[in-house]
Formats: structure tokens, C-alpha cells, sequence
């Protein structure tokens, strides 16, 4: 019997920090598949060349910090007003500071805590009421980590925001699993885009030719949402070949 694939065209997908690296490649890849997508990020002129590219018919965006839940509540309710529903939110925004537990500012942990850990919450918290009210289900598609599953030297901060992103994606999926919401943590090892560039990482890092693409996360994704409806991942854990674990 041949597997069982889910079509996504028309509908309708809220990306948060869709201005690059994953964000961007799921917004490409899901519009490829038929999807709409609402775009969230904070700088808008990339925004405005991703909705050129993707198409205006497809893509709309919402200049936001997902560290504001009245932004979250924005971003879904552009989905709704332009596309007359909300079908999945992929939680997806995330910065990265590396180094020993003492090593950055109180204003840039609080910052990393706020925008990994509190900007998924309220991306959650905005999309729910209108998935229940618009389609009567719907998914939430969180974009965490591999240091979320086992840590490690030099991200202890990191890997508590990753940490806590997989607990609240497992008791979201005992919540929500009786009301057709389904709810995935992805989880990717090193990811070769410009996360993290200035603060642990370089660009143009010889180390990203062995590690996982953003094209590679974002296929993840959409096979989530291509699952038939009668089938859920709750953890996705994603190393390439050439990296340890």
C-alpha cells in the first residue's frame, strides 16, 4: 500500500523568524508544496524580498519580535485576514550566544531566554484559538534543537532555552491531541546558516560543509504537515553524517 501523503495546498502556515536560514527554506519549500505562508520577522526589508520571490498571491509578511506577544497575536491575525485561516505555526525564531554560563551580559541572556523559550509560548498562544476556530485543528511545528535532548559545554544557557522548547512541545502534545492539534519538536545538530554568526560562530565556517542545510530542516518540516492527519511525530532529531552526537 503506498503511503499516505497529505496535500497542502491552500493551507495556510505562520513562520516565525522567516527572514533567513530555516525560516526562509520552510516558506520556499511549503509554497513549493501549495502552502500559503505568513512571514514573521524583524527585518522588513527582507521581508518584503522574500514575499517578491515567493509570490504576494502566496506570502504575506508581519515585521515583528516574537518577545512581544502582541506581535504573535499580529502575525496570526494576518494569516486569518488575508488567507481566511491558520492551519500550522512553525515556531522557528531563536538566537544563539555561546560561551561559559558568565560570559555575556545580563541584557543578552535575558534576551536569548525571552526570545527562545517566551517567543515560542506566545506564537503557541496566538495560534491555537484561531487553528481551533478556523479548521477545527491544525499543527504546531516547534523548531528546538539537539542541545535541547543532551546539552553541552559552552551553551548551558542555550540548551536551557532548547531544554524547555522540548518539555513544552511534549505537554502541548497531551493537551492539544484530543482537540487535532499535533505538536513536533524538530531538533537539528549544526545547522549551516547564519545563526549564531559573531557570537560562537564565523561566517563562512569550513565546519558547515559537513553539517545539516536549512533545506534540510525545512524538509522536515513539510514532511510534519504532508503527514496524513492520522499520523503524528512528536521528536525529530536531525545530525548529519559528518557530525557527532
Amino acid at each position: 500500500m503506498p503511503y499516505r501523503t497529505r496535500d497542502l495546498t491552500g493551507t495556510v502556515v505562520a513562520i516565525t523568524g522567516a527572514t533567513a536560514g530555516i525560516g526562509a527554506a520552510a516558506a520556499t519549500q511549503l509554497v513549493e508544496a501549495g502552502a500559503k505562508v505568513v512571514l514573521g520577522g524583524r527585518r522588513e526589508e527582507r521581508l518584503a524580498e522574500a514575499v517578491v520571490r515567493l509570490g504576494a498571491s502566496n506570502a504575506k509578511a508581519v515585521t515583528m519580535d516574537v518577545q512581544s506577544p502582541d506581535d504573535c497575536r499580529r502575525l496570526v491575525a494576518e494569516a486569518v485576514a488575508s488567507f481566511g485561516r491558520l492551519d500550522a505555526i512553525v515556531p522557528n525564531a531563536g538566537i544563539g550566544l555561546y560561551g561559559s554560563i558568565l560570559d555575556h551580559s545580563d541584557a543578552e541572556v535575558e534576551r536569548m531566554m525571552h526570545t527562545n523559550y517566551d517567543g515560542t509560548v506566545w506564537a503557541v498562544r496566538a495560534a491555537v484559538p484561531a487553528m481551533l476556530e478556523t479548521t477545527g485543528g491544525g499543527d504546531i511545528v516547534i523548531v528546538s534543537s539537539v542541545a535541547g535532548l543532551r546539552g553541552g559545554g559552552d551553551e548551558a544557557v542555550y540548551a536551557g532555552t532548547k531544554f524547555a522548547q522540548v518539555g513544552l512541545a511534549g505537554a502541548l502534545d497531551r493537551e492539544l491531541r484530543e482537540k487535532g492539534i499535533r505538536v513536533t519538536a524538530i531538533c537539528p545538530a549544526g545547522v549551516g546558516t547564519e545563526f549564531a554568526v559573531g557570537t560562537g560562530r564565523v561566517d563562512n565556517d569550513p565546519r558547515f560543509a559537513e553539517w545539516l542545510t536549512a533545506d534540510d530542516v525545512a524538509h522536515a518540516i513539510t514532511t510534519v504537515l504532508q503527514q496524513p492527519r492520522e499520523v503524528r511525530t512528536t521528536l525529530w532529531a536531525m545530525w548529519s553524517m559528518g557530525q557527532g552526537s
